[in-house]
């Protein structure tokens, strides 16, 4: 037989008229304490079948008049109608830049590289890998926040890297005299694989046309023990103006009306099959799903469903 502790009427009172001064001495040590700031984990790791896939955030900064960006072909009150409707503000928007890393168990695979070769290799040591240990770099397409990191300095980045991108967007560039291209890009050509729609990276890991942003951006498609996850790169921009509203121009789409195209076959698919994508400026960590709403889709941010 155990003894229960009793409690009486006194002695609830007496504990009770201690706590306001515990609890004021308490609010003055944590009042102390000084701001630290805004803070986001660098990294994220899921599981897809044999698979790790890790996104890392390469960087993340604020970015003014959002409808300058999205939704050109739309008035200012339909903008700012639907950032209201999502709370979103009108005045700023935040940009995420998230490479991925994908370890298929036999070679560890970076697709896309950030703005800056130090930022990526810090967000790399955070995630527990080191520049060196990369095996392939996949550039999706040729934008500056996706090639920027290709070096250090004058030094590259990735020393022990083999690299890969599509033959489509490699032409285009090659003509057009873009400087990042030619510092970034060019030097790398006699080490690059190029590949077509279709085309593979690896086992599991297939190319996916997806032109429009840039001339030969591409999409990749993972897939390991039966499960499936898009590498999406480019081909939707933000959660709720490229998604809810997939026809809405994009200042940064090269071609509109086939990134639009491509947009909207993309989300049906992953909305039809319940694939999960990583979206490069998607919400950070950047996983997430699509679900069909009216005549648009939704973004549904990735729970814990490839971590278990």
């Amino acid at each position: 037989m155990t003894n229960t502790p009793s409690f009486t009427r006194r002695a609830a009172l007496a504990g009770a008229a201690s706590l306001p001064l515990a609890a004021a001495g308490a609010s003055a040590v944590r009042a102390s304490a000084p701001m630290q700031g805004l803070g986001i984990a660098p990294y994220q790791r899921v599981k897809l079948g044999a698979f790790e896939v890790t996104t890392i955030l390469a960087g993340t900064r604020p970015v003014e008049g959002p409808h300058n960006i999205f939704g050109l072909n739309v008035d200012e009150a339909t903008f700012n109608e639907v950032s209201a409707a999502a709370n979103l503000p009108t005045d700023v928007a935040q940009f995420f830049f998230t490479p991925t890393v994908v370890n298929t168990g036999s070679e560890l695979i970076l697709f896309d590289t950030g703005l800056d070769g130090a930022a990526t290799a810090a967000a790399l040591m955070a995630a527990g890998y080191s520049s060196d240990q990369i095996d392939v770099v996949v550039l999706t397409h040729m934008h500056g926040d996706h090639i920027g990191g290709l070096t250090t300095g004058d030094a590259r980045t990735f020393a022990n890297a083999r690299y890969v991108t599509g033959s489509t967007e490699f032409d285009a560039w090659a003509k057009a005299e873009n400087e990042g291209f030619e510092a970034k890009v060019r030097p790398l050509a006699d080490e690059t694989t190029m590949l077509d729609d279709g085309g593979s990276v690896a086992s599991g890991i297939t190319a996916m046309a997806a032109f429009g942003h840039t001339p030969g951006h591409m999409a990749y498609m993972l897939e390991s023990d039966g499960k499936q996850l898009l590498l999406g790169a480019d081909f939707a921009n933000h959660y709720v103006w490229s998604l809810a509203h997939p026809d809405w121009e994009v200042k940064f789409d090269q071609d509109k009306a086939a990134a639009a195209a491509t947009r909207r076959t993309m989300l049906g698919m992953l909305a039809a099959d319940k694939t999960p994508f990583v979206g490069y400026h998607m919400p950070w960590p950047a996983v997430g799903y699509v679900d069909s709403k009216d005549d648009g889709f939704v973004y549904v941010p990735h729970s814990y469903q490839l971590l278990v």
